[in-house]
């Protein structure tokens, strides 16, 4: 701890309290605490929703540090119409189905190695899109029975900012099938268009992915078709979307096997703490890996100073050498929940003003990469922590931005490490 004389003659807000000039007084001592210790840990959080976040993730990749990674994606299509374009029955019968494909359009999310093959294919649901939970949600491990045999399956060299959309030709037979019940009037309206066709799930083709794309809402399947009695060779077209977004939803898988994360526990109220994991703490989206940041020993600081307040606390925690790249980049923020000792998320981290805080990356550079960083302030969490009567401890969260519709990852530094070791600066007044 360093002493340092402190003096002022406006209020500073401190959290919970209001420090007024007469507590800043000359004999009155600012104190810079430094030597808090800082615990680190990794979590499994409990499922995650990825229902109506608009986003289709689709893909596959093996990270170095991670291990497996795997998004798959479950929506329900309907029509704006279910009628070929013929004003009578007879007129009907000449008209042909053509080919049906699924056109999936790229929302320019992407996380791995593009310039490798990305494939998928697509396959049909046997089971409606309908969750049982009583919130209507599905999560990162909702799944759906679906036809093993797939309707069609495409390979392509990801171009995420210059590539519009990828098309996906889809077999003949289901696209006849469906094209036969609209020409024969057995599907007119929706209800009877999801009770014949429940929908599709795009599963990743593992081994021939090295990335995660994300597709947009706006991705559609297309039914073409014809007259047959006429020589001209456009086609019409019946186009099925994802009109309610509530069922599209995401599946994130994650095999640790062999990894630094193999220990980690699958409960979520228990967690990993980072002296078993190299000194540093995960955080992943999609899966739910998070790193979790306690403060223990707070309430030494009333033993030390019975009367005392803190100013402000500020927490550098750095990304871990080696961890990070082009392939792999650091997001430009975290968000940041309080949680319980259980791991339970209480609320966002706010400050005293009642607005979210995250942690904010710094990119500035130098030659060992020690100032690159993300930077929270802690000052009115801490001073919460400080005065609470009972021994009920909080802690925080760290997540990434994208965790209920990504794949980004992220490994930090505890106070441990050997470099760019995570700091907690602290100023306590004492009166």
């Amino acid at each position: 701890m360093s002493i340092f004389i402190y003096s002022c003659d406006s209020d500073i807000d401190t959290g919970n309290f209001v420090v007024g000039s007469d507590y800043l007084e000359i004999n009155n001592n600012v104190i810079l605490v430094d030597t808090l210790a800082v615990d680190v840990s990794t979590v499994q959080l409990d499922s995650l929703v990825t229902s109506s976040q608009l986003r289709i993730t689709v893909g596959s990749y093996t990270d170095p540090i991670f291990g497996k990674v795997e998004a798959s994606s479950y929506f329900q299509l309907t029509g704006d119409s279910y009628t070929i374009a013929s004003s009578s029955d007879t007129e009907a019968s000449a008209y042909v189905f053509d080919s049906i494909r699924m056109v999936m359009k790229l929302d320019k999310y992407y996380y791995g190695d593009t310039t490798q093959v990305h494939s998928f294919s697509i396959h049909r649901l046997q089971q409606n899109v309908k969750t049982s939970l009583e919130d209507d949600t599905f999560h990162n491990d909702s799944s759906l029975l679906y036809d093993s045999q797939s309707l069609g399956t495409v390979s392509y060299k990801p171009k995420p900012y210059s590539q519009d959309s990828v098309n996906v030709v889809l077999s003949n037979d289901f696209g006849n099938a469906l094209f036969q019940k609209f020409k024969g009037k057995e599907i007119t309206n929706s209800d009877e268009f999801i009770e014949y066709f429940k929908g599709f799930v795009i599963k990743p083709i593992t081994g021939s992915s090295s990335s995660v794309m994300g597709f947009s809402m706006s991705s559609e399947m297309r039914l073409y078709y014809s007259k047959a009695s006429t020589e001209s060779e456009s086609s019409l077209t019946l186009t099925f979307g994802i009109n309610d977004t509530s069922k599209q939803f995401n599946n994130y898988t994650l095999d640790k096997s062999g990894t630094i994360l193999k220990d980690l526990p699958t409960n979520s109220e228990l967690k990993l703490a980072s002296t078993s994991t190299g000194n540093k703490g995960y955080v992943q989206s999609g899966t739910g890996v998070a790193c979790r940041i306690d403060v223990p020993n707070i309430k030494q600081l009333k033993r030390l100073y019975t009367n005392g307040v803190i100013l402000s606390a500020q927490l550098n925690i750095k990304p871990a050498n080696g961890t990070y790249s082009d392939t792999y980049p650091l997001p430009d923020s975290l968000q940041v929940f309080v949680c319980d000792n259980l791991n339970r998320i209480k609320y966002a981290l706010t400050s005293s003003s009642g607005s979210t805080l995250y942690a904010i990356l710094n990119t500035q550079k130098d030659e060992f990469n020690e100032t690159i960083g993300y930077d929270l302030s802690l000052g009115t969490f801490l001073q919460s922590e400080l005065i609470k009567e009972n021994n009920d401890k909080l802690s925080l969260l760290l997540v990434a931005p994208t965790i209920n519709k990504g794949v980004n990852r992220l490994v930090l530094a505890d106070q441990k490490t050997t470099v760019n070791k995570l700091k907690l600066k602290l100023y306590y007044i004492s009166y």
